[in-house]
């Protein structure tokens, strides 16, 4: 059971494990530039996760999860994602190429890594949002997905303007549209419906254990301030420093 191990030593394990397949999946990359354009935000993820551990220790589950999408990335960066041997290593497994038992016609490690943002990210997302934010209820399960739909319109942009500024080879290959014009859009929608299985399967969960569920979901609803804002609000600020 993951609660049976240590915080530090599990997170100490998970930090090895990594380290390990970023020194193996940085040797002889498909594409040494595209590796490291690839890899400037993982970086900067893991520098911040370092950074705020001791004010924002994480759940063992959340690191694990974090731990798996990071693992995937690091394959799509080794590889460059539009060239990801899946099909081959399933077909060597299994007898039977993965693509043509699905019916999918390009190289899909992409796509998949999406839906695994949303799947694998959005539960770390909410412990941060319900331990920082305090959210509860509605609120606890609709800003995850909010998150993960949000920055992964912000991760296509920052694609788009990499693609633009380096071109040639080295923005099509961080790209990786494969000749799909709405690759991005795609993209997004599954990072959304990843996000969304994990609220719902999270939301399952707390409606089985948490005795409270259904009166914290109607609480979190409820309307707290009657009177208006925006220029109302102003009126009454101006009003007050007025008086004062």
């Amino acid at each position: 059971m993951l609660s049976q191990i240590p915080h530090r030593r599990f997170l100490f394990l998970l930090t090895g494990l990594l380290g390990i397949e970023f020194v193996v999946l940085a040797i002889a990359p498909n594409d040494r530039r595209d590796w490291l354009l690839e890899n400037v935000l993982l970086v900067l993820f893991v520098g911040a996760m370092f950074a705020s551990y001791r004010k924002l220790m994480l759940s063992r589950i959340s690191y694990l999860l974090i731990f798996l999408f990071l693992s995937l990335h690091l394959i799509g960066a080794h590889y460059t994602y539009a060239q990801v041997p899946y099909d081959r290593w399933f077909e060597s497994l299994a007898g039977r190429s993965l693509n043509s038992l699905l019916g999918w016609e390009r190289n899909n490690f992409d796509r998949v890594v999406h839906f695994c943002y949303g799947l694998l990210l959005a539960y770390p997302v909410r412990e941060v949002f319900l331990r920082i934010a305090r959210l509860r209820g509605f609120w606890g399960y609709f800003f995850p997905l909010d998150i993960t739909m949000s920055t992964s319109m912000l991760y296509e942009l920052i694609e788009w303007g990499a693609a633009a500024a380096f071109g040639g080879e080295l923005g099509q290959a961080y790209l990786g549209t494969q000749g799909d014009i709405w690759d991005a859009h795609k993209d997004m929608a599954f990072a959304s419906l990843g996000a969304l299985i994990t609220m719902l399967i999270t939301a399952a969960i707390n409606v089985r254990l948490q005795r409270d569920f259904a009166a914290e979901w109607n609480e979190s609803l409820r309307v707290k301030g009657r009177r208006p804002l925006g220029e109302d609000e102003m009126r009454r600020l101006l009003n007050r420093g007025d008086a004062a």
